[in-house]
C-alpha cells in the first residue's frame, strides 16, 4: 500500500466520523480523533484533560504569525512557550504530534487542522466532508435524542465553532473547496461509497504522480 496519510474536515452530523472510521478499517490503518489528544498530551506533558477542554476552540487573543515565530525559537522549553497563552500551547502540541503521527505511519486523522498541520508533507490526502443541513438535523435529533430545533442549534454552535478554530490558525476557510484535494456530500452517496470514492481518488493521484516520474526520467 506504502505510506498514507488522510485527514478529514467535516460538518457537524455529516457522517465524517463514520467516513474517517471506514476508511481506516478498509486499509487497516489507524484512525485519531480524541485517540490524538492522549498522543499530544503523553508527547508534551500537558494533562489530558487540557486538551479536551481547548479541543478545537480558538482565540482571538493573540495573533498565530506570532505564536508561531516564538515557538521556532526554542520549542516548548523556550521561554516564548511558557509565557504563551494556554490554547496556543495545546495548538501547538496538537500541531507536533499529528506531524511526527503521520511521518510515522499511514493513519486517518481526523479535525484539527490536520491538513494545515501536513500542508508540505506528501502523500498525503486532505478530505472534507458536509452534507446538506435537513439530514444533518435528523442525524443529529436522532442520535442524541433532541428535538429538530436544538439539533439545529447544535449543528450551528459546532459547524461555528470548528470554523472558527481553523480560520484562526490556518489563515484559510473551513469548508472551502480550495483547502482540500477533495470534498463529499454525504446525503448524496452513502458512507461506503464515500471511502471508495476517497480510494479512487489516491489510486488516481498515485497513477498521475507515477505518470510524472516516468516522463521526466
Amino acid at each position: 500500500m506504502g505510506h498514507q496519510v488522510y485527514t478529514i474536515g467535516r460538518e457537524f452530523g455529516s457522517m465524517g466520523l463514520l467516513v474517517g472510521q471506514k476508511l481506516a478499517e478498509r486499509l487497516g490503518i489507524k484512525y485519531y480523533d480524541k485517540e490524538l489528544l492522549q498522543q499530544a498530551a503523553k508527547d508534551s506533558g500537558f494533562c489530558e484533560e487540557i486538551f479536551e477542554n481547548h479541543d478545537e476552540k480558538a482565540s482571538s487573543s493573540f495573533l498565530y504569525s506570532l505564536v508561531m515565530d516564538t515557538y521556532s525559537a526554542g520549542g516548548y522549553a523556550a521561554a516564548p512557550f511558557l509565557d504563551m497563552p494556554l490554547n496556543h500551547k495545546v495548538f501547538l502540541a496538537q500541531f507536533d504530534t499529528i506531524k511526527k503521527i503521520a511521518e510515522n505511519e499511514s493513519c486517518v486523522i481526523v479535525g484539527r487542522c490536520a491538513d494545515y498541520a501536513l500542508a508540505n508533507q506528501p502523500d498525503v490526502i486532505n478530505v472534507f466532508v458536509r452534507a446538506d443541513l435537513e439530514d444533518r438535523i435528523k442525524i443529529i435529533s436522532k442520535r442524541m435524542d433532541l428535538t429538530e430545533n436544538k439539533a439545529k442549534d447544535l449543528i450551528l454552535k459546532n459547524d461555528k465553532q470548528r470554523a472558527s478554530y481553523y480560520n484562526y490558525y490556518t489563515s484559510k476557510k473551513w469548508g472551502d473547496t480550495a483547502s482540500y484535494d477533495l470534498c463529499i456530500n454525504t446525503s448524496k452517496i452513502s458512507v461506503d461509497n464515500a471511502v471508495d470514492l476517497i480510494l479512487d481518488f489516491r489510486k488516481y493521484m498515485d497513477a498521475k504522480t507515477k505518470a510524472g516520474i516516468e516522463l521526466s526520467e
